[in-house]
């Protein structure tokens, strides 16, 4: 069953695709059918940049568990920041 569930995020970053490096400027996330990962559903990130080419994107599909436990590393990985450095 596909959710239609997604969401838009706007970016500031930069990604390694298929052309090298590239500003990236916007994240569409949802929960899907994978293209390669071996699951049935995964969470899936496209990270693009403004002016790219429609197949120029950063993708990413991880099982619902990897998702969770990267959300969880990104907030230990920020909590440890200095207030400064933030």
């Amino acid at each position: 069953m596909c959710t239609y569930n997604t969401e838009h995020a706007t970016i500031t970053g930069s990604g390694k695709g298929r052309t090298g490096w590239m500003a990236l400027t916007d994240a569409t996330v949802y929960f899907d059918h994978p293209v390669h990962a071996q699951a049935e559903h995964t969470l899936n990130i496209d990270l693009t940049g403004a002016g790219e080419a429609a197949g120029n994107r950063i993708a990413v599909e991880l099982t619902a568990a990897s998702a969770r436990e990267l959300v969880a590393a990104i907030e230990r990985a920020l909590g440890n920041v200095p207030p400064g450095l933030l």
